[in-house]
């Protein structure tokens, strides 16, 4: 065998080597691909099933709501009412303020003129008596 034989020998094993070891890479590559795919879809179903459920998810929150915003619009006028009845009663307290002020004023009045009445009483008294016992002289 000559050198040149030699050398092509050598180059015809290195190339049945590197076909091999492609053809092991090519068969993991494979093999990986379709795991892949296995993978894919098992999360194309997942994702099916949790769209599904959602869908359900979202009609229970869109019918609780509802009944929460109708439940709501029945409170309203209880709360609206307690409002008023408050505003009113704060009325009532502001009135009744107002009453107890003008007749502790006017008692005040009262007993001025109380005390008028009873000043213009005595010199009435003394004025009668006056005239009494001058027509009596």
């Amino acid at each position: 065998m000559t050198a040149g034989q030699i050398a092509g020998l050598i180059a015809a094993v290195a190339f049945l080597l590197l076909v091999v070891f492609i053809g092991l890479f090519l068969m993991k590559i494979a093999r990986t691909i379709s795991e892949v795919n296995v993978t894919i879809k098992s999360v194309t179903s997942n994702v099916d099933v949790i769209a599904k459920q959602t869908d359900k998810i979202m009609a229970t929150s869109n019918t609780l709501v509802k009944d929460i915003d109708e439940k709501l619009n029945i409170t309203t006028p209880v709360f609206q009412a307690a409002a008023d009845l408050g505003e009113s009663v704060s009325d009532l307290n502001e009135a009744t303020k107002n009453l107890t002020q003008r007749v502790k004023d006017s008692g005040r009045t009262g007993s001025k003129a109380g005390m008028a009445g009873a000043v213009s009483k005595a010199a009435w008294k003394t004025f009668r008596n006056h005239r009494k016992n001058k027509n009596t002289d």
